[in-house]
């Protein structure tokens, strides 16, 4: 009788897992080679900054990393002076890209750029037709903060307008205050918990950079999956 060589593969296989599963696994954190323990959250949290990039004290040593690690990201970020430098900002991007139609929310910063914008404008927080997001040039919103580490915005769908306006419109511009240039991960997570605990918000999103894709022959391509550009404004 002939021996099935799929079915001997097959015990191969089964056998290298069952062998792998005998092995404890370390607890994340201990991979020393020393026999793997039980961490706390509050041990864990202790090491956090440990293990992320490190970031200075001062608001000059954060904005610079910001700016830096934007850049790398391709998005745009532009520091204002006055929400006047702001709304000229806006005009100017507007014109040079020729929009004809902004999404947005209402919020501070968000209702006087927009209305000085002189454009139609879809407005999301009265309900709104998907299909007239999509025939937008730019969603313009609000954000919870600025993470100064990884280069993000920090997003809920309470602070940004809900789900869509950051991701249907082929342009993002992110509207923000110097206050909210926060340092590092543990700083926006604490900031979150802060907010909106314990009902927080049915959506948390951490921007790093336009949407992106390397999945084919590793070229990045810019706008696979939402918008193609971001665009920070911080005053």
């Amino acid at each position: 009788m002939v021996a099935n060589p799929k079915m001997n593969e097959r015990e191969n296989i089964l056998g290298r897992i069952r062998e792998a599963l005998s092995v404890p696994a370390p607890v994340p954190g201990a991979h020393s080679g020393e026999p793997p323990h039980a961490v706390s959250e509050c041990e864990a949290a202790t090491h956090i900054p440990e293990w992320l990039p490190r970031v200075g004290s001062t608001f000059e040593e954060r904005l610079a990393l910001f700016r830096t690690n934007a850049a790398e990201l391709k998005a745009d970020f532009v520091l204002l002076d006055s929400p006047e430098e702001l709304i000229a900002k806006l005009r100017e991007i507007a014109a040079a890209e020729s929009w004809k139609k902004v999404a947005t929310h209402s919020n501070a910063l968000t209702d006087g750029a927009c209305d000085a914008l002189d454009l139609p404008v879809l407005r999301t927080d009265n309900g709104y037709d998907p299909r007239d997001m999509e025939t937008c040039d730019a969603g313009i919103s609000a954000c919870d903060a600025l993470i100064a580490q990884t280069g993000s915005v920090l997003v809920t769908s309470q602070s940004a307008g809900g789900r869509a306006l950051s991701v249907l419109p082929p342009h993002h511009v992110v509207l923000a205050r110097r206050e909210q240039l926060l340092a590092d991960l543990p700083a926006a997570f604490a900031l979150l918990k802060t907010k909106y605990a314990p009902g927080y918000p049915s959506l948390i999103s951490f921007i790093t950079g336009p949407s992106r894709t390397g999945d084919i022959e590793r070229i990045l391509v810019l706008g696979a999956h939402g918008p193609k550009k971001l665009t920070i404004l911080c005053v």
